[in-house]
Formats: C-alpha cells, sequence, structure tokens
C-alpha cells in the first residue's frame, strides 16, 4: 500500500486535515521546524510548494510566500533538501508536491520526478496542466514511483472527470470554488454531487482545497463527502505574521489541532 493508502485507511470515523505550505518561506533553514510543527499538531500529510515565480493559481498570500522563499535563496535543490531531511524524521507522512510546469520542464520531467522520488515525495501535482495535456506529466510520475495527482474543478465536463479519475493516483485534488487560493473567507463546500460523480468513476479519495481556512470549513467539505480538507493561505498568513520561531511553531501547532479536531467527525 502507498502512504496515501495507508494514512486513509487509518482514518476510520474521520477524514484527513493536510496543510499547505511554500518551502524556504520565511527561509530554508526555518521549514524543516515548520514541518514538523505541522505533524506535531496533527496533520495527517503534507502538501508543500517549491517556490516560483509566478504561481497562477495562487492569491496574494502565497505570492507573497513565494517572493518571500526565493528571496531568501530558496532553490529546488535546496526545497529537496528539506523534504529528504523531514523524510528521515517520517517514514510514513505522505508528502505531496504542488508545482507549476515549469519547474518541471526546466529540468526535464524524468528528471524533476526522480528527484523528487529520491528526497522522499508521494505525489505532485502541476497545478497550470490542463487534464487534456496531464498524460506526459503522469506517465513521467508514474515511471519514476510518483503518484500524479489531478485537480477537478466544479465546471468539469463529464468528459474530464472521467479522464481526472483515470489518469490521478494517490488522491483527487478538488476545487472548492472557481478562482485562486486564500481569496474568498467562504469556502464552497456544496459539492455533494461532484464528489458523488468522481467516486462512481473510481477516482482516488477526493480532497477538498481552496478556502479551507476554519474549522467550519473543514467539517463542511468532510459532511459534503470529501476524504480530507487542505488548507494553504490560512497556515502561510501564520507564517508571515509570527517572525519568532518558538511563537511561529506553537502558532502552526494550535493552528492543526483545532482543523484536525474538525475531521472527527
Amino acid at each position: 500500500m502507498s502512504r496515501y493508502e495507508q494514512m486513509f485507511a487509518r482514518l476510520t470515523g474521520g477524514g484527513a486535515f493536510i496543510p499547505f505550505c511554500v518551502l524556504g518561506d520565511p527561509t530554508p533553514r526555518d521549514s524543516l521546524g515548520i514541518l514538523e510543527a505541522m505533524v506535531r499538531g496533527g496533520a495527517d500529510a503534507l502538501e508543500l510548494g517549491i517556490p516560483f515565480s509566478d504561481p497562477v493559481a495562487d492569491g496574494p498570500t502565497i505570492q507573497a510566500a513565494d517572493v518571500r522563499a526565493l528571496e531568501a535563496g530558496t532553490t529546488p535543490t535546496k526545497a529537496f533538501e528539506v523534504i529528504a531531511a523531514f523524510r528521515e524524521r517520517h517514514a510514513d507522512v505522505p508528502i505531496g508536491l504542488l508545482v507549476y510546469a515549469n519547474l518541471v520542464e526546466s529540468p526535464g520531467r524524468e528528471r524533476f520526478y526522480q528527484r523528487a522520488h529520491d528526497a522522499g515525495v508521494d505525489s505532485v501535482l502541476v497545478a497550470d496542466v490542463p487534464t487534456i495535456e496531464a498524460a506526459p506529466f503522469v506517465e513521467a510520475a508514474s515511471s519514476a514511483g510518483i503518484e500524479p495527482v489531478l485537480i477537478a474543478t466544479p465546471n468539469a465536463s463529464p468528459e474530464q472527470l472521467a479522464r481526472i479519475a483515470a489518469l490521478s493516483s494517490g488522491y483527487t485534488y478538488v476545487v472548492s470554488r472557481a478562482g485562486v487560493t486564500g481569496t474568498h473567507q467562504d469556502a464552497g463546500c456544496s459539492h455533494g454531487e461532484l464528489l458523488a460523480k468522481l467516486d462512481e468513476l473510481g477516482a482516488p479519495p477526493c480532497v477538498l482545497g481552496f478556502g479551507i481556512s476554519t474549522p467550519a470549513h473543514v467539517r463542511a467539505a468532510l459532511q459534503a463527502g470529501a476524504a480530507g480538507a487542505i488548507s494553504g493561505s490560512a497556515v502561510v498568513r501564520i507564517i508571515e505574521r509570527h517572525h519568532d520561531a518558538p511563537t511561529r511553531t506553537n502558532a502552526i501547532e494550535a493552528f492543526m489541532a483545532k482543523m484536525k479536531a474538525a475531521t472527527l467527525l
């Protein structure tokens, strides 16, 4: 069983809480402590970004985190080093990357996915690759032992949903609403029909993302039929607000604990 399969199997009577952050924000040196705080607080898996200059799916909060990380000298190599250090300490926690196509294509798809695998990554979601162009990325990922994650949107056609279900592995990222991350206070979690359709098509477990920032959002996502919830901008705001490392990790742990408690339905 993959780490994702093992994780979902463990979550009887509840769902997964998966936080997101940008590696290297505020610095590469701080990143490992942030990941450790997430797990101590109750995160079931991690979704991580490698900083990129043009993260088109992300709103201003995560864009600012990318800028901070890049200004701190974070490169893909340093990001993979942080992941590898975390993996040495945590053999069972699933690690996913949410990246952009330039980061994959620049070194070459095969090399990127192999580096990800060697660092201990389980899945990769390439946010700006449309479903119709996903096959080469899926093939390269699978060849390297990486699970390809695709995004399902509320306006996806039946044909697109069938393709997403066929190509995705690990989990399916279901967008809670149209737009970019972190720009609305209310998450749109009324997606029972979409989630049911993906389940009918045999898609991997659906995890709802975009706009998940409170325990109420997490509960609504699971009540709609999702297997878990991803929260990004809310986590990144904590990192942005707290410049003292102990204060920052305490705040992250407290937020994780509240969000995780909301998954225990």
